[in-house]
């Protein structure tokens, strides 16, 4: 067994967030990926191992040199695919944009922005956060007097990397067919918004408010929110269908009969008071032994320490020590994963030959 990806060759420009996980996932899927780092880079968060730096090997070169640009003009030339992030134009000033490989026909070319290759902010600086601000789901997320940033899942990953990933394969499978590659332009402004679809087409049919937490799966809803436990830890409730939601009110040792009506908003203060106090008096583990395993839809919040000793997360494998392990599982592929490996620049001319 092997990775399903396998015999993909992929040279990555290294960048931060988006790129790298993109350049992850698919060698934790089988593919060859070659990253190329750029000489004294300075780090955001310097770390001693990066686990968004595994399965790949990788060399430093200065690409604003003749030298380092000739070598990574030979890697292209070989592989099927380029993962970039850098501005708009900056691979082209270097001689290395999509434009500058015609003897590779085949080639996929993915680049990865914030905004995009096009636009008035395109040639902007900016961020995960910068991007979420324009796209409605900044707003739409956290407590009702205050935008919160979902740390940068949504932007970076979601709509960033996955999408760039999503987009080169379908790009990589067109060019197997016709042999002509393309170029991959995805902005996480595209992505963000595209991952809004559900949510803005229930504000078109007049099922959502452009207010935070007034809405069933902002927080708004006392059935699909999270609540303080006696230990000061915190029980998601998530029972949206009705059969689920008597599952749960059953098991926390309430009523149907006493509460007030769920489906009506203004009873939503009310309805929420009633499960805070009742969730309050016990620990979440106390909780978590009652509701775990039910269709109570309700689970204990875990720290990010606690996640991989979860009896659910331990008996699927989801994490290989701290780090997560290759999503999503293949029936029939597997990988074996390892630490990246530096390599020399005579290394490198001899890859793929």
């Amino acid at each position: 067994m092997s990775g399903a990806l396998c015999g993909l060759r992929i040279v990555e420009i290294a960048g931060i967030g988006p790129t790298p996980f993109a350049a992850m996932w698919l060698a934790d899927h089988g593919a060859q990926v070659v990253r190329i780092a750029r000489p004294g880079a300075p780090q955001i968060f310097p770390m001693k191992r990066d686990v968004l730096d595994r399965g790949r090997d990788w060399l430093e070169l200065d690409l604003k040199s003749p030298e380092g640009r000739d070598i990574a003009r030979d890697l292209i030339l070989r592989g099927d695919a380029v993962i970039e992030g850098m501005r708009p134009g900056v691979m082209e000033r270097l001689g290395l944009g999509p434009g500058d490989f015609p003897e590779n026909p085949r080639l996929v070319y993915g680049r990865m922005t914030g905004w995009g290759q096009t636009g008035p902010l395109a040639h902007s600086a900016g961020h995960d956060l910068t991007y979420l601000a324009i796209t409605g789901a900044l707003s739409a997320i956290g407590p009702a007097n205050h935008p919160v940033p979902p740390l940068n899942l949504v932007g970076d990953f979601a709509a960033g990397s996955m999408y760039l990933v999503a987009g080169m394969l379908a790009a990589i499978l067109r060019a197997r067919e016709t042999g002509r590659g393309q170029v991959v332009d995805a902005a996480i402004t595209d992505g963000v918004a595209h991952l809004m679809a559900m949510i803005s087409g229930l504000r078109a049919n007049g099922l959502w408010r452009d207010e935070r937490q007034a809405n069933l799966l902002d927080g708004g809803a006392p059935y699909y929110s999270c609540y303080p436990c006696a230990c000061g830890g915190f029980l998601a409730v998530a029972a949206i269908e009705p059969q689920f939601w008597a599952e749960l009110v059953r098991r926390l040792g309430l009523s149907e009969s006493d509460l007030p009506d769920r489906a009506d908003p203004a009873n939503w203060t009310a309805l929420r008071a009633i499960l805070a106090a009742r969730i309050a008096t016990r620990s979440r583990d106390d909780w978590a032994a009652e509701l775990e395993g039910t269709d109570a839809c309700a689970a204990p919040v875990l720290s990010i320490a606690e996640a991989p000793r979860h009896p659910h997360n331990r008996a699927r494998g989801a994490y290989l020590g701290t780090d997560p392990r290759p999503a999503p599982l293949l029936s029939g592929s597997l990988t074996e994963l390892r630490e990246g490996r530096r390599i020399t620049v005579e290394a490198a001319r001899d890859l793929w030959r």
